[in-house]
């Protein structure tokens, strides 16, 4: 198998990310890829794959994934049934730390019980 082919779903969930800039090479065994994800949370989730495919430090891949926006962790758009501790849950793994998410937006936001659909958070850097 191929070093693209053990790696596919890393270059799958590239573009379902949208990665700007995307650049992908192979050279002598070793997968070459370089991008701009949106945030740091996308950054995130592609090295989580890349690490659930290859190991904690794989030799056969160098990634070079900047991040567009810095700012902010992420920016989220709000489904139905959601709530921000199911979205602090998500984005943490802590229900607790929905009272960030609500600080960080509070210029939408008046009560951390009520959001709705279609709203952007953001996702604050903790």
């Amino acid at each position: 198998m191929s070093v693209k082919a053990k790696y596919q779903a890393v270059l799958d969930l590239g573009q379902e990310l949208a990665i700007k800039g995307g650049d992908v090479s192979e050279e002598g065994g070793i997968l070459k890829i370089k991008g701009e994800a949106a945030t740091p949370y996308e950054k995130n989730i592609l090295w989580d794959k890349i690490k659930e495919i290859g190991g904690q430090s794989p030799s056969d891949i160098k990634a070079n994934i900047t991040v567009g926006d810095d700012s902010v962790y992420h920016r989220h758009t709000v489904k139905s049934g959601e709530s921000l501790s199911k979205i602090a849950k998500h984005y943490y793994g802590d229900a607790m730390k929905y009272k960030q998410i609500f600080e960080a937006n509070t210029n939408i936001l008046k009560n951390p019980d009520l959001i709705h659909p279609d709203q952007e958070l953001v996702i604050p850097n903790l």
